[in-house]
C-alpha cells in the first residue's frame, strides 16, 4: 500500500468535474482529475464509464475544498 498526500474529494461526468475543478483552482487550491477511462483509451483498453473522472485534493487543502466542493453541489441542486 502507497502513502499519499492526496484524497479524492468529488467524482462525477466531465463537465461537473471540470467545473469543481476550476472553482478549487479559483480559490487557488490545486485539484487533480483521475480519469480511468481516458488512460485505458490511451492504452488501447476499452472502459465500461466513459467520461467518468475522480477530483483529488491534497490533505492539507482539504477543509478549504470539502467547503467549495458543497458549493457547487448546492448550486447544481438548484
Amino acid at each position: 500500500m502507497t502513502d499519499t498526500n492526496y484524497i479524492k474529494i468529488f467524482s462525477g461526468n466531465f463537465i461537473v468535474v471540470q467545473l469543481a475543478k476550476d472553482r478549487l483552482e479559483s480559490a487557488g487550491i490545486n485539484a487533480i482529475i483521475k480519469d480511468e477511462s481516458e488512460s485505458g483509451r490511451l492504452a488501447g483498453f476499452g472502459a465500461s464509464i466513459q467520461g467518468y473522472q475522480e477530483l483529488y485534493v491534497s490533505n492539507e487543502e482539504l477543509d478549504n475544498a470539502v467547503r467549495i466542493i458543497e458549493e457547487v453541489k448546492e448550486e447544481l441542486e438548484a
